[in-house]
């Protein structure tokens, strides 16, 4: 499950940009996330409460989780649906790779995990090859660049989650534990859309498939393997998978939606691709 989990992860995560630029062009971004967290949280309470899981195992870290769910879920998703509204899905991507670099900087200090040399250049790499991409697109438009450094917040949300996680509810049980970080995501992102936006949706078919594969495969399936990642290693490891998700999305972008590949993109993803290779090699990373 190691193994796989990594290369699971990136295709579904890949995969929500793709969904979310269809749904988007029925909901309102910050209804579309909504529903989408609502959706699976539903699931996730119907799971845990067939299987009768006993809730003991949360006890005095109930507030933790649900910390690490707003972070995670909330600030990363909201902001990103809002910018994409303007800023295209690949590009947003590519600005998320930026996680693990921060994440690796702050983790030293945080959670005592330290980096070997060879997977320092592995990131800064993989930083570079964001750069490369979201650099040139910042200079042609700035409404692209507004959309970005709101990105880049949700970024920042997503790192604090991430080290918070890794500090307090590394050893939760998984079902448990992402039961109460989404139902605290759902209230935070029900609770923004009703102070920040006025809601619409046209309930097409197309928004409806693009809300329940967010729902149901992403949020569920995804954001499942990300925290079993980090419950079962490092968070510079887990992060690392996010320099491969502007490669496939833009893949997926191009075989579904016809988008084409720029030459400076494919640049961009080679070399992130790469650091993401280096600091995920065989190599562990050591522990203070």
């Amino acid at each position: 499950m190691l193994r796989v989990a990594p290369f699971a992860f990136v295709l579904l995560w890949a995969s929500s940009f793709i969904a979310s630029r269809g749904g988007l062009r029925f909901l309102s971004p910050f209804l579309f996330v909504t529903v989408r967290l609502t959706l699976a949280t539903a699931v996730l309470i119907g799971v845990t409460a067939a299987l009768r899981r006993p809730w003991r195992g949360l006890a005095g870290r109930w507030g933790h989780c649900a910390v690490a769910g707003v972070l995670t879920n909330s600030v990363l998703l909201l902001t990103a649906h809002y910018a994409m509204v303007h800023t295209g899905a690949a590009q947003i991507a590519l600005v998320q790779t930026l996680n693990p670099l921060l994440t690796a900087l702050l983790a030293w200090p945080v959670l005592g995990e330290r980096l070997r040399p060879l997977q320092w250049v592995g990131l800064l790499l993989g930083a570079a090859g964001v750069v490369m991409v979201v650099g040139m697109a910042a200079a042609d438009s700035p409404v692209e660049l507004d959309g970005l450094l709101l990105t880049a917040g949700g970024v920042v949300g997503l790192c604090t989650g991430t080290l918070y996680f890794g500090r307090f509810c590394r050893d939760v049980p998984i079902l448990e534990g992402t039961t109460v970080q989404f139902l605290a995501a759902t209230i935070a992102c029900a609770a923004a859309t009703a102070a920040l936006e006025t809601p619409h949706a046209e309930w097409t078919p197309a928004a409806v498939g693009a809300v329940v594969w967010n729902a149901g495969v992403v949020s569920l399936g995804g954001m499942a393997l990300y925290y079993f990642m980090l419950a079962h290693g490092t968070v510079a490891r887990a992060t690392a998978n996010f320099y491969l998700v502007p490669g496939i999305a833009s893949l997926l972008a191009w075989a579904l939606l016809g988008e084409s590949l720029a030459p400076l993109t494919l640049a961009g993803l080679v070399v992130s691709s790469l650091g993401c290779w280096l600091v995920s090699r065989r190599g562990r990373l050591a522990a203070v």
